[in-house]
């Protein structure tokens, strides 16, 4: 452990900070009396060994007494009110006493303020202070054990209707999302998500880099015309760089979502009604850019909501997939000696390059521009194309519907096949909750968002065991 450094010799004269010289004996500035202080103690223990503690030869040092001879405590003094003199020899002059405290009318005591936040800055030093003033304490004197004044009444908590505090327990939760009493930040409500629908479930979460979570979902089941049960998973990720992202995936995955368990029931071709659900979506970002004038001249730098969408609709025989931008859908069956697939083809800069034929995947993949979108939902969309497409597995297998932010870390269909653990098709929750993992385990810098649907979609009441 290191020690800090020990002063040799005085180099400043005590009372004015002079530098001095080496046999100074009265400083040249403000002629201060060096021979007054005090030589540097010696580097002795202040203990022995024993416990006993050892007087410094030469001096006497009085025994402290324990009482005043009556049986009473020994009366304690404080410094000032002890004969002394200055270093000039002057007598020490009593401290002048205390001012007393301005009268107030009668009533209740103000309470005391509320704490601060930890990102505002320091409170000026002329706020009053927190806790009593020690020298209206001494004044009054010790209060009686049992004193009749009334009770003080305990500081009343947040009404009902209020969000309290996850740290203080006590604290009502600002607009901000900071505790007005003990400062502390609470969690989003879409921090991390999960939810499970018959056999269907998903997971979302913010990650370890991003200070919200831009990622939605929708999940749910329903019955076809012929009675046959269908899964439903629609997974939205807003586009960072766009005004509200947050906003703009929360709407698509709900205006989506419904169009499908609206749209199925009614005999609408899967692959029709994931066509329209993606139109519906749009239309639900779009409307978010309807702002009054004013608003856009306020913020003038501000763009469109934006965010990308990919589904899945599992039926006893059928799976459609569905997707505008980078969010991807994967096929893992549950024979693992079997290959698993990806199932759609990203709206990407990467993507181009390779379908052109100008790079190779591990080199568009590489490169910084890869995750560049192409395809998105959002008012300044160049021009919607929604991707669907129809697969008739011959096999069991669970559907992964997911965000870049997993698939980054599990790009390839045999990496997401070798995350996903084997009875993720009777267990998704656990599945999605399991890859959701993986990706915080790789670094978490994006939000993650994953659902898992088995194929082919069980009977309605089946769900995780």
């Amino acid at each position: 452990m290191s020690q800090m450094p020990q002063q040799t010799a005085v180099s400043k004269c005590p009372s004015c900070e002079e530098p001095l010289e080496s046999g100074d004996r009265f400083c040249g500035a403000c002629g201060y009396d060096l021979s007054v202080v005090p030589a540097r103690p010696g580097d002795s223990p202040t203990l022995a060994v024993d416990g006993a503690a050892p007087a410094p030869d030469g001096v006497d040092w009085p025994v402290a007494r324990d009482s005043d001879g009556r049986g009473h405590p020994a009366p304690v003094h404080a410094a000032a009110e002890l004969p002394g003199t200055d270093s000039g020899g002057s007598p020490l002059l009593p401290p002048p006493p205390p001012a007393a405290p301005p009268s107030a009318p009668a009533g209740p005591a103000e309470p005391p303020a509320p704490g601060v936040r930890f990102d505002r800055p320091g409170e000026p030093d002329e706020y009053p202070l927190q806790a009593p003033d020690p020298r209206l304490s001494a004044e009054r004197g010790p209060a009686p054990e049992r004193a009749e004044a009334a009770p003080r009444p305990a500081p009343a908590g947040p009404p009902a209707a209020e969000k309290v505090c996850v740290a203080c327990r006590a604290g009502r939760v600002d607009d901000d999302g900071y505790c007005e009493n003990c400062g502390h930040a609470q969690p989003r409500e879409r921090d991390h998500m999960e939810q499970e629908s018959g056999p269907v479930a998903a997971v979302s979460d913010r990650g370890l880099r991003h200070h919200r979570n831009e990622d939605a979902f929708s999940v749910g089941c329903t019955v076809l015309p012929d009675g046959a049960p269908a899964s439903v998973a629609i997974v939205c990720d807003g586009v960072s760089s766009a005004t509200r992202p947050d906003d703009a995936s929360l709407a698509a995955s709900r205006a989506a979502g419904e169009s499908l368990l609206g749209a199925l029931p009614r005999g609408t071709h899967p692959q029709q009604a994931m066509h329209d659900a993606i139109l519906a979506a749009s239309r639900a970002v779009n409307a978010l850019a309807d702002e009054p004038a004013i608003a856009r001249e306020q913020a003038p730098h501000q763009n469109a909501p934006a965010c990308t969408l990919v589904g899945a609709v599992v039926t006893a025989g059928l799976l459609v997939v569905g997707w505008v931008g980078d969010s991807r859908v994967y096929w893992v069956p549950a024979d693992r000696t079997t290959p698993p697939a990806r199932l759609t083809e990203d709206d990407s800069w990467a993507a181009q390059m390779v379908a052109a034929g100008l790079m190779s995947e591990a080199e568009a993949y590489a490169d910084e521009r890869a995750h560049a979108i192409t395809g998105w939902l959002g008012a300044d969309a160049y021009e919607l194309e929604p991707h669907t497409a129809s697969f008739k597995p011959d096999r069991p297998g669970v559907v992964v519907v997911c965000t870049d932010g997993l698939w980054n870390y599990a790009e390839s269909a045999e990496e997401m096949a070798e995350a996903m653990p084997l009875d993720a098709a009777v267990r998704p929750l656990h599945g999605a909750r399991v890859l959701v993992g993986h990706a915080l385990d790789g670094g978490g810098h994006d939000n993650v968002t994953v659902a898992l649907l088995p194929f082919p979609a069980p009977p309605q009441g089946a769900g995780s065991a």
